[in-house]
Formats: C-alpha cells, structure tokens, sequence
C-alpha cells in the first residue's frame, strides 16, 4: 500500500495507508489502516481511515478533511464486525464451480471512486503457468467468496458465450469494405 493521506487542515501528509479492510460479502473495500508520525504524537488520532471519509482519490494521495476523521477499533460497529473476520482477499485459493483449480490471488485491481474490487489478479499453479502465468477474473464472474476461496464460473460457461459472440452476424453493410468481387455475386449483380 503505502499511499498518502493528505489533509486539508495541514495541507500536506499526515499518514500513510498501511493495509485494507475488505468487505468479503461487497467485495469492497470499507477502510485503511493507516500510520504515520501525526497519529504517534496526537493520543486521541485513530489509525483507521474509513473510505467513506475519502474526499478524492488521486496521484498525490488520499486526501481527508483532517487527523479527525480516523476511529479507533471499538468506535464504528459495522467495522468491527468485519474487522474480527480478519479477511483478506491476497492469497486467497481461486477454483471453479466444478472444483478445478485456477491459482491464488496476488492482486486485485479496485474502482477509486467506489472502492469496490473489480477484477481480480490470480497467480497459476506451477503446471498452468507454463501457458499462462497470470489469469485476471472480472467480478461478474465470482460466484461465491468464503474464508478459504473464491469460487468462480466454470471455463465451459466461457467458452460457450464466446462462441454465442461468434454467430453474431451483423444487418448492416460496412461501406468502407471492400467490395466482393467473387463470380457469384457477379453473376447476381447481371440477373
């Protein structure tokens, strides 16, 4: 991680983001964990920054109101509840529905407006990365999360709404096409 937090009562950085919190039943990300020297010297400074409390996302940081909008564990409930699952979205195992195993998770790439997960970034095992190393899952694909894994639709599924996509045949004439100057439509044009 290691983002900044910026504030705008000092005008600068007064943490840095050290880890998430995760939703596991949103797949969102609700919170930071955040460190830095203004929360050491200030007593009354929390070091969670809910991303609720975010008011822009950019290539500077996270930028804040100021130092009070960080809380404790114990002062928000619906955090803390999800802060005893200990959830944590790297490493996880992914599989299909069928039980085929497609690898573990690395990374995950997550919308900054909304902070919701996106796309996940799956690391194959050692036989399946001969082929293909890294495999990215979008969200519309993960069917159910738990403790252990991530399970996901089956490769088939995949393979059958690509080839849906393939008898697509359009009703339209491109006209910047080239013509078709085969003999049967030749011998069509003369009748």
């Amino acid at each position: 991680m290691g983002f900044p937090v910026l504030s705008l009562h000092v005008g600068g950085p007064i943490a840095w983001t050290d880890s998430e919190v995760v939703d596991p039943e949103k797949l969102k990300i609700i919170a930071f964990f955040v460190d830095g020297p203004a929360i050491h010297n200030d007593p009354e400074a929390g070091d969670i920054l809910e991303t609720r409390d975010v008011r822009e996302f950019s290539n500077m940081g996270m930028i804040v109101d100021s130092i009070e909008t960080f809380v404790n564990e114990g002062d928000v409930i619906k955090l803390d509840k999800i802060l005893k699952l200990n959830f944590s979205l790297i490493g996880l195992k992914v599989e299909t529905k069928k039980g085929s195993k497609l690898g573990k998770i690395i990374d995950y790439i997550v919308d900054t407006d909304t902070f919701t997960v996106h796309q996940l970034i799956v690391k194959r095992p050692v036989v399946k990365a001969i082929i293909d190393p890294e495999l990215t899952i979008p969200r519309k694909e993960i069917l159910e999360v738990n403790d252990y894994k991530i399970i996901v639709k089956d490769e088939e599924d995949k393979i059958r709404k690509r080839a849906t996509k393939d008898d697509f045949v359009p009703n339209f004439v491109n006209p910047f096409r080239e013509p078709d100057f085969s003999a049967n439509r030749i011998e069509k044009q003369k009748e």
